[in-house]
């Protein structure tokens, strides 16, 4: 059995379910977002962009659940990164076309 402290309920009779609030959840799929364009302009292949650029994606249709807690800031915030990272994407794809040419 486990160790209990004076009042406590022994560790395996204890609620452990971790509850994320509204704005954790926010920051998770922000963030989230932030990390894959980082990794987007840091990738040196176009399947490793197209990757990244995918999950951003990802987070941004995460964003428009219903019920999700997803506020409109955040929501924001993740078009403008979407929008960065399209454009970071397409002209890294325009420069190799020239390349190749």
């Amino acid at each position: 059995m486990s160790r209990t402290k004076r009042n406590q309920k022994p560790l395996n009779e204890q609620n452990r379910e971790v509850m994320l609030s509204d704005s954790d959840i926010n920051n998770i799929i922000v963030n989230g977002a932030q990390i894959s364009l980082m990794k987007l302009r840091r990738a040196r292949s176009t399947d490793a962009q197209l990757c990244y650029y995918a999950e951003i994606g990802v987070y941004l249709e995460v964003s428009l659940s219903r019920g999700a807690g997803i506020t409109e800031e955040t929501l924001k915030s993740l078009e403008e990164i979407h929008r960065i990272a399209t454009h970071e994407y397409m002209d890294t794809r325009k420069l190799e076309a020239i390349a190749d040419n």
